[in-house]
């Protein structure tokens, strides 16, 4: 009994409308879940709600109905035996009649339909029954808009599910369907009506559909086209092209609606509304497949009239000169008109002969043929007259590459034409011959004749790359439009040439400079080997625009379409597999580019060279690898220069070649795949270079030189396999042991380390410029290994390091932050030389002693350390020596080892942290220093900035060191681990410090955190960081070299103010945000963070109105100065900001 009584309750808690959806939906669900684990059976629910079930009080009687509805939906998968089902949808279907209870109704009707098959499902009788009661009793329209949307699906799960039990209902069902759908107005219940119509059109004999064609689309023709009324679409889920997709497959799911549909749509072609007009061209295009080439042919006459108006109206009076439409249209995008196109490509190929008369025989077009002669120039042609032009190649273009039929009644019939307007005669295509027409000569070919040349060229050229019947290089040959070309072939090519001599300053440059360009690339890139252009006139065409490339370097449009139309051809014969054109391109193009790169010729800029040397070899495999064997012949040889002899230009060369080969080609080879050897033998081929060259010029420290070799040599090596960088390391390990300053012994290095011994001046000598860049160069390949990768001798690489990161080798640092990041933690036990494990690794860098005092050292004032005594990496980052260089490198070092280890989730971070908060700290611990030894210009106070800066390495990204594409090894949510970590140690000692000083070194450690952290766990700590946030913009915002730290920190803070759950932690100190952030609009640094800062101002505008209102004045006092900014984006959000924040005043009429 009390189990029935507790049901009881949660009946009574559904059903009792005083009761919250809260408690009404867990009451459901308590329900449904008895029903699922089988404490409660269907029979015993019905039973206990019988009365809720058929009580004369309409509502707890709809109420009851809904609940055992919704609880069925809850069964759906539930097996159910075959008498409950037919009893529960008899029940359903018969309260279909009581239409104060009808949702509950449609409801279980619904959960019933939509049975899965394994749980059990309705009969067809039982289907039928529920669409007669359906059309019986159902006023759609009369309904509220959900009960309507549950009708709508409870008649497409009948149409979709259960065909054969409501196809037997024939008019009467077609007759509701007509009656519910008629006037909905509703988004979502018209995407269910239009399908509805769109499956009994598919359903339905034409012999009894035929009776209602006409009503039916009259119905659905109102809402053509789709035009919402709302102000804010984005409001709803179902948008506009949702409901045109929807309406367009009705519209065209019958050739019955084809008397009503076409005449309706070839009207809204005449619209005043692009919409219209788009939606029109569309559904022309869909309903016209659909209905087939019998019933269009009637339209044809009056779709073809409105095609030609709709692209005459639509085209674009000018066409682009510009590169990237070299290979287009060369139009700007048009909706309209690319609809246009569809369409009549749709109709051309449904009905052909139909259209190619009516085409060829076009008063219009035939008008421009015949005045063509009188366009000479492009500029000279009229507005009006451009257009025409321009829609009759596009008209020509559609046509002739609808089939190769078609193209040669096209080309018959207009090409001859176009070469009589361009003084051209017929050759012979295997000779470079040329007519004598002094007009040629000169490059005064006429523009409209030209421009159509190209638009059928153009069309044939992409009907051969398309058409199934030319799968085979041969068929072609015999085609008619095929013999027109190739009998021009060889004077239109020469002729196009001729416009490429035309002199800059001329009026007609660009346009005979285009359509030079772009002629020849079509000729080009025809398929099939030399069968429309013979071999040489291919060939002549490559060398034309190579010589561009190489001597037309000032004539910059000339030069970009020149090296586009290469890389066009050269993609294209790499696509089609042209082999004989291939042979060609590889010997005229690629020979001749590659050696760009190391020639001595430096009258064209080297980094034109480059831009043509990366563009073209992108084009395919094999012409990549050529490029990159001549890039690497060119870098070695040009760094040999800089190494041995000094040459200043080879240095310059080497790191604009060395730019281009990490930025432009490796992308590429990591695109294509399997360079592997090309890789390997770049890296090694350095080293080797390396290892020849036993001194240094001066020229080693040209800017960016070392950093710019080693950026290429970790992309190299890490693009590398296991078993190649294994034969990298090899080589640069011989190399680097070769050094005098390498201990090959491990005994050697258990000898503490003299700290006079470092060369601790500004100025490098010779010879240790070339231990840098050996020792950065061995760092960049560690950096670059894979895990697995074995390292030889990693005791002796580790000291190394740590003695070089003291002398300031940042890539030194780096490498032993990934060392600790990729050792194992475990040794595999086998006896490899120099093999080591993370935890001895560990061992190395903290615990032992690597370095000692002379008896010139001064000591710490505080003492701890006697003359003669040994420190190590932490003793020195903690202030354990006087030369305060040694402590700032020091600190760099063990950040990024952090890093390294932070990254991989070590427990050692913590340590290391904890160093770093202890230097942070030490400012008003500092003892005496002697000054005559402490090499850097910094105040005891920079050593505590770096170590505030440290955190920033800990937590920022690196493209340079421990990234994914460098193999780092990298621990889910480290980043969040970490500041969960150390805040909460930051803040406590921000609020405990007494020194202004101190509070803002932790201020700037914390923003460095902060500004590196997820947003999303900087949201759920946003009442404890804003403070912290306001310190570190105020403090940081005074000193020039700190803008990117104040900007991260302003994109924190707007992150949070455009954050539902961070603008509830804002609003308390909305006006403290409001002062520090109006102090920014005028950051002179920067234009970024002024930028943000009032993007920021716009975001806090929409706070409460009581919170920012008394900040209106100063705001919008603060704005207007903004607004004399001379940075456009600035005054753009400044005028933002001051709408903004002017609109306050208007709200406060509601307060």
């Amino acid at each position: 009994m009390a189990e029935a009584s507790q049901l009881i309750q949660h009946i009574e808690s559904f059903v009792n409308l005083s009761s919250s959806p809260t408690h009404q939906a867990a009451s459901l669900d308590v329900i449904a879940s008895l029903l699922k684990k089988n404490l409660l059976t269907v029979e015993t629910l019905v039973r206990e709600m019988g009365m809720y079930l058929t009580t004369t009080d309409d509502v707890i009687r709809a109420r009851g109905i809904l609940l055992l509805g919704e609880l069925l939906t809850h069964l759906a998968s539930k097996p159910l035996d075959d008498a409950t089902i037919h009893s529960m949808l008899a029940f359903f279907t018969d309260r279909l009649a009581d239409w104060k209870a009808l949702r509950g109704a449609l409801v279980g009707c619904l959960a019933l339909l939509r049975r899965k098959s394994s749980g059990g499902v309705i009969t067809t009788n039982d289907a039928k029954a529920v669409a007669q009661s359906y059309v019986q009793n159902l006023q759609v329209q009369s309904l509220a808009q959900h009960d309507r949307k549950l009708c709508f699906e409870l008649l497409e799960c009948l149409l979709q599910r259960y065909p054969d039990a409501v196809v037997s209902l024939g008019e009467d069902l077609l007759y509701a369907i007509c009656e519910a759908v008629d006037g909905e107005k509703d988004p979502h219940c018209l995407m269910l009506t239009f399908h509805i119509v769109e499956v009994a059109a598919e359903l339905f004999s034409d012999d009894l559909l035929a009776n209602f064609a006409g009503d039916l689309f009259e119905i659905l023709g109102c809402y053509f086209p789709i035009h919402f009324t709302h102000s804010k679409a984005e409001d709803f889920d179902v948008k506009r092209d949702d409901l045109s997709r929807a309406l367009m497959a009705a519209f065209s799911s019958t050739s019955l609606f084809e008397p009503f549909a076409i005449p309706l749509l070839l009207e809204k072609l005449s619209s005043s509304l692009q919409s219209a007009k788009v939606d029109s061209l569309k559904y022309l295009s869909h309903c016209t497949v659909k209905y087939g080439a019998d019933r269009i042919e009637k339209h044809a006459k009056a779709m073809w009239s409105s095609i030609k108006d709709a692209i005459y109206s639509s085209h674009e009076p000018t066409l682009s000169f510009a590169s990237e439409s070299l290979d287009g249209v060369g139009f700007r995008d048009n909706v309209i008109l690319t609809e246009s196109l569809n369409l009549l490509d749709t109709v051309f190929k449904q009905n052909s002969g139909l259209f190619l008369s009516w085409i060829i025989g076009d008063e219009d077009i035939n008008l421009i043929f015949k005045s063509i002669s009188s366009y000479k120039t492009y500029k000279e042609i009229s507005l009006q007259s451009k257009q025409k032009l321009h829609a009759v190649g596009s008209i020509l273009s559609v046509s002739a590459k609808a089939s190769p039929a078609a193209c040669n009644s096209v080309m018959e019939s207009f090409f001859p034409c176009l070469m009589h307007a361009l003084g051209l005669s017929v050759g012979n295509s295997t000779q470079d011959c040329f007519p004598n027409d002094g007009n040629v000569l000169r490059g005064k070919l006429n523009h409209g004749a030209l421009y159509l040349c190209i638009e059928l060229m153009t069309a044939c050229r992409e009907l051969m790359a398309s058409s199934e019947e030319f799968k085979s290089v041969a068929a072609p040959a015999n085609e008619r439009w095929h013999c027109l070309l190739q009998s021009y072939s060889a004077s239109l090519a020469k002729a196009l040439r001729s416009t490429l001599e035309t002199s800059a300053n001329e009026d007609s440059y660009e346009t005979n400079v285009y359509f030079g360009v772009k002629g020849l690339l079509i000729l080009g890139t025809f398929r099939g080997g030399s069968l429309i252009i013979s071999n040489s006139i291919f060939e002549n065409i490559l060398l034309t625009f190579t010589s561009i490339i190489i001597s037309e370097f000032e004539n910059t449009l000339l030069w970009k379409l020149a090296l586009k139309a290469l890389v066009h051809i050269g993609s294209f014969i790499d696509r089609f597999n042209e082999s004989e054109k291939a042979l060609s391109y590889m010997d005229v193009v690629i020979e001749k580019i590659v050696s760009l790169a190391s020639s001595h010729d430096f009258s064209m800029p080297f980094p034109l060279k480059l831009e043509a040397i990366s563009e073209i070899g992108a084009t395919g495999r094999n012409y990549l690898l050529k490029i990159v064997q001549g890039l690497e012949e060119a870098v070695c040889a040009n760094l040999y220069e800089v190494l041995v002899h000094g040459n200043p230009k080879s240095a310059e060369v080497v790191v604009q070649l060395l730019e281009c080969y990490s930025n432009k080609v490796l992308p590429r080879i990591h695109e294509i795949g399997g360079f592997e050897e090309v890789l390997l033998r770049f890296a090694v081929n350095i080293w080797n270079l390396i290892e020849k060259s036993v001194t240094f010029s001066s020229q080693v420290h040209e800017k960016g030189l070392l950093d710019a070799t080693m950026k290429a040599m970790k992309l190299a090596v890490g693009s590398c396999s296991v078993e190649s960088q294994n034969i990298v390391f090899q080589k640069a390990f011989t190399v680097l042991s070769l050094g005098t300053y390498f201990p090959l012994e491990d005994a050697a290095s258990n000898i503490p380390i003299q700290l006079n011994e470092f060369q601790l001046t500004q100025e490098t000598s010779i010879s240790s410029s070339r231990e840098a860049w050996i020792c950065s160069l061995f760092a960049s390949v560690i950096i670059a290994a894979c895990p697995q990768t074995h390292i030889p001798n990693v005791r002796l690489v580790i000291r190394l390091f740590m003695t070089t990161l003291l002398k300031g080798n940042v890539p030194a640092a780096q490498a032993l932050g990934s060392m600790v990041n990729k050792l194992g933690l475990k040794s595999n036990g086998t006896e490899v030389h120099g093999n080591c494990t993370l935890e001895e690794a560990m061992d190395i860098i903290f615990d032992s002693k690597l370095w000692s005092f002379n008896d010139s050292v001064t000591l710490r004032s505080n003492g701890g350390l006697e003359n003669g005594s040994s420190i190590g990496l932490t003793d020195i980052c903690r202030g354990a020596t006087n030369i305060r260089s040694l402590q700032v490198h020091a600190i760099a070092g063990l950040a990024w080892i952090g890093k390294g280890l932070l990254m991989r989730g070590h427990e050692k971070v913590k340590d290391i942290t904890m160093t770093f908060i202890e230097c942070l700290l030490s400012n008003s611990k500092l003892g005496s220093f002697s000054l005559e030894q402490d090499y850097s210009e910094n105040s005891s106070e920079s050593v505590v900035k770096y170590a505030a800066d440290a955190f920033k390495i800990l937590m920022g990204d690196s493209e340079d060191c421990l990234s994914r594409k460098l193999h780092a090894t990298i621990r889910p949510l480290y980043k969040q681990r970490f500041y969960s970590t150390i805040m909460p140690i930051l803040q406590s000692l921000i609020i405990k410090s007494n020194s202004s000083f101190s509070r803002s070194i932790l201020c700037r450690a914390c923003a460095h955190i902060i500004s590196d952290t997820p947003l999303i766990v900087v949201l759920n700590d946003a009442k404890t960081v804003i403070p912290i946030l306001m310190d570190g913009l105020s403090i940081l915002s005074n000193d020039v070299s700190d803008k990117d730290i104040v900007y991260s920190l302003l994109l924190v803070l707007s992150g949070i103010l455009t954050d539902k759950n961070g603008q509830e932690a804002v609003i308390e100190c909305a006006h403290i945000i409001i002062d520090h952030i109006i102090k920014l609009i005028s950051y002179p640094h920067m234009m970024l963070v002024r930028e943000t800062a009032i993007q920021c101002l716009v975001a806090m505008s929409r706070l409460p109105h009581a919170r920012i209102y008394p900040m209106r004045r100063e705001v919008l006092q603060a704005v207007s100065r903004a607004l004399d900014d001379p940075k456009r984006a600035v005054r753009q959000e400044a005028v933002r900001c001051r709408q903004a924040w002017a609109s306050t005043a208007s709200r406060s009429l509601y307060f």
